[in-house]
C-alpha cells in the first residue's frame, strides 16, 4: 500500500511540475481532480504502456530507444483524453511534458526508494 501510495505522489508531482513547465499543459486546480489524474495515467502508464512497447519494439530498435519518447507522449494524450482534469494542447506539448514527467518520476523514485532498494 506504501508503494502505491508513493507512486501517486510521485505520479502527482510530476504532472504538477510539467503543467508548470509546458505551456500547453493544463492541470485541474483542486487537489481531488490531480489525484484523478494522477491514477488514470499511472493506470494508462501499467496497462496501455507495455502493449504499446511491445509492439513497436521494431521501431524502438531502430530508432535506438527515442520512440519511447513518442510513445510516453502518446501515454500522456491518451490519460488527457480519459481525465478530465488534465488538457495537452498538442504534440509537441505532450512530448515535452513526457520529458519533464519522466525526468521528475525518476528523481522522486530514487529519493524516495519507491522500489524498496535501500537497506
Amino acid at each position: 500500500m506504501r508503494r502505491l501510495l508513493l507512486a501517486l505522489g510521485i505520479n502527482a508531482a510530476a504532472l504538477w511540475a510539467a503543467a508548470e513547465l509546458v505551456a500547453g499543459i493544463q492541470l485541474g486546480d483542486r487537489f481531488e481532480e490531480v489525484v484523478v489524474v494522477a491514477a488514470v495515467f499511472g493506470l494508462v502508464n501499467a496497462l496501455i504502456k507495455p502493449v504499446v512497447k511491445f509492439f513497436s519494439l521494431p521501431i524502438i530498435l531502430l530508432t535506438l530507444g527515442l520512440f519511447t519518447l513518442v510513445i510516453n507522449a502518446g501515454m500522456l494524450i491518451l490519460a488527457d483524453w480519459l481525465a478530465d482534469g488534465l488538457v495537452v494542447a498538442g504534440f509537441t506539448s505532450a512530448l515535452l511534458g513526457s520529458v519533464i514527467i519522466s525526468f521528475v518520476s525518476v528523481v522522486l523514485g530514487s529519493i524516495l526508494d519507491v522500489k524498496g532498494k535501500r537497506d
